[in-house]
């Protein structure tokens, strides 16, 4: 009776496509931005990853307010595009009370690994 029960109950991805969580982009996120348009994705993610690192220049200004102007401006793009670990990134960094060096980093490498992502879907 037990296995009857394994056989008909609902599989694990029973709710749709989960997010991929293992790429710096969430393609399932941007297919549901353009609605599916993949002449559009290619154009958001050119746009994002030019804007991504405008706004690396900017926090490596040293400015207090420029870095948390452009950590903000970085979060909102990438929650835009699925690039969620970056996001993530320049969330820490712009509610970080002081600049810290560790968490620009981590915003740095998190907008290269993206930008990387960006170039590999555009060849």
């Amino acid at each position: 009776m037990a296995a009857v029960n394994v056989a008909f109950d609902a599989p694990d991805n029973a709710r749709g496509p989960c997010p991929s969580n293992a790429r710096p982009i969430d393609l399932v996120h941007l297919a549901k931005q353009t609605m599916g348009d993949k002449a559009l994705e290619m154009e958001v993610l050119q746009i994002f990853a030019r804007q991504a690192r405008a706004c690396l220049q900017e926090i490596a200004s040293g400015d207090a307010e420029k870095m948390k102007a452009a950590a903000h401006l970085l979060k909102g793009a990438a929650r835009a595009v699925g690039a969620f670990k970056a996001a993530d990134a320049a969330s820490a960094l712009e509610e970080a009370t002081k600049a810290d060096a560790a968490a620009i980093a981590a915003v740095g490498a998190a907008v290269i690994e993206a930008e990387n992502f960006v170039l590999k879907l555009c060849r």
